[in-house]
């Protein structure tokens, strides 16, 4: 683990793998998790690609800051921390919130996106109801902890037939998460914008991956998201939930290299 300074006393954490000069691939997790979310797509892939896979702001390693944090903010943390690196042009993937930033990295820098990568995520504004529900968890987090809340939803974020290491490594993963940085993420998405018009008009190529299994953003998600983006490849990850990189492994992974070599 390496970590950057990139502004007003934020570090972000980060994983970097692979040779210096090979192409670059960035990887941002999901809400409650951590760069390690990517561990096995780093392994995979270190051998061929420079792979980066932070932490984002309040969550692992990098630096927490207390309120809201919106997706245009993760999405600069990415840009500044590609600066520092010296990282121009990437392919850039993020599952679950983390596909929400790199749609907002689209909005703000997409001429320096080679390739897209969405992984079980919705690009759709949040609803009145789910804004209150995002609100109202973001101040459970803070009185209760992580705990309760990790343990009532582990079996939507992984199915229950899944490797009994990869329950543990999420759930692991969840309760590590610092309270006060997954409300701060929670009342940031809760505004989040609908991508669809932006999406629509990129033509960048794009993979899109989801676990049959998942519930929080289903199969019809996905097909959705496949049909407004013009450049898009969707691939299906049977028993798998809504962390497919962990649950199927080596599915994911070969997905995603076929789509590396073609891009």
């Amino acid at each position: 683990m390496a970590d950057a300074l990139i502004s007003d006393g934020v570090r972000i954490a980060y994983d970097a793998v692979g040779p210096a000069g090979a192409p670059p691939v960035v990887l941002i997790h999901g809400h409650p998790f951590d760069r390690t979310q990517w561990a096995p797509q780093l392994a995979a892939l270190a051998m061929d690609f420079r792979v980066i896979a932070p932490d984002l702001r309040g969550y692992g390693a990098s630096t927490v800051v207390p309120g809201t944090t919106p997706l245009d903010v993760f999405a600069q943390d990415i840009a500044a921390l590609l600066d520092r690196l010296g990282v121009q042009r990437f392919v850039l993937g993020g599952l679950s919130m983390g596909g929400q930033i790199a749609m907002e990295c689209v909005r703000l820098f997409g001429d320096r996106i080679t390739g897209l990568v969405l992984a079980d995520t919705s690009p759709q504004a949040e609803t009145d109801e789910g804004r209150t529900w995002r609100r109202a968890l973001a101040e459970r987090l803070l009185r209760e902890g992580m705990k309760g809340y990790a343990d009532e939803v582990l079996h939507r974020m992984v199915a229950p037939h899944s490797a009994p290491e990869v329950q543990d490594h999420v759930h692991r993963m969840m309760c590590a998460t610092d309270p006060e940085g997954a409300a701060a993420a929670l009342r940031g998405r809760a505004e989040r914008p609908d991508y669809r018009t932006l999406l629509s008009r990129v033509t960048t190529p794009t993979l899109l991956v989801v676990g049959a299994e998942d519930t929080y953003t289903p199969v019809a998600e996905a097909e959705s998201l496949h049909s407004t983006l013009p450049d898009s490849t969707l691939h299906v990850i049977e028993r798998a939930a809504h962390l497919p990189n962990l649950e199927r492994p080596e599915e994911f992974n070969a997905a995603l290299r076929g789509f590396l070599a073609g891009v």
